[in-house]
């Protein structure tokens, strides 16, 4: 007995059908691996996305306000919240005044934000500093640009959320109001869980 391609597609569609149904139920109920702080990443922090296999910081120098290196390797034992920026960024720029209030707001012993400067000199950063009154910051200055390519930093701004232990927690990438309900209710997380 000989079954029509026709009568055989017939049959095929329920199963195939009912296989998909099932396919998409299962994946529904399996829940993928969530981090720590995924259920803070909402509103002006609804891009920051958490990893599942957190890399260490960038071990590359960082000049400083006085001309002295350090490097984010030397902070560690604090919460890190690290944004490469430029003055030619103007996200960046946007963005600089709300980093500044964050760090007035949460700035410790145990958190720091750390705007790192992509710009060809520190001047310009330090003039852009004077001339917009950050004054909650500390200089940090990479003339080399390689702590962002380390850091795998695709654009300007990109901010990287570092835990006591120099790995890294979560990253946003672009602009965002760090001044904001949101942020401060992802860093307080951050300090309780990291």
């Amino acid at each position: 007995m000989k079954v029509s391609p026709v009568k055989l597609g017939l049959i095929a569609l329920p199963l195939i059908g009912g296989a998909a149904f099932v396919y998409v139920i299962f994946s529904a109920l399996v829940s993928s691996e969530r981090g720590a702080l995924d259920s803070y990443a909402r509103g002006d922090m609804a891009r920051f996305q958490t990893v599942s296999e957190p890399p260490g910081q960038p071990r590359h120098s960082l000049v400083t306000a006085d001309g002295s290196e350090t490097s984010l390797e030397q902070m560690r034992g604090r919460i890190l919240l690290v944004n490469f920026w430029a003055t030619w960024c103007a996200p960046c720029v946007i963005e600089m005044p709300y980093l500044d209030t964050l760090q007035a707001e949460y700035g410790s012993e145990d958190f720091e934000v750390v705007t790192v400067s992509m710009d060809r000199s520190i001047e310009d950063a330090r003039e852009f500093f004077e001339r917009t009154g950050l004054e909650h910051l500390a200089l940090y200055h990479d003339p080399s640009m390689s702590s962002a390519m380390a850091a795998g930093a695709r654009g300007l701004p990109t901010t990287i959320l570092y835990g006591r232990d120099g790995r890294e927690i979560g990253r946003l990438a672009g602009e965002a109001d760090w001044a904001g309900e949101d942020a401060f209710r992802l860093i307080e997380a951050a300090l309780e869980r990291y």
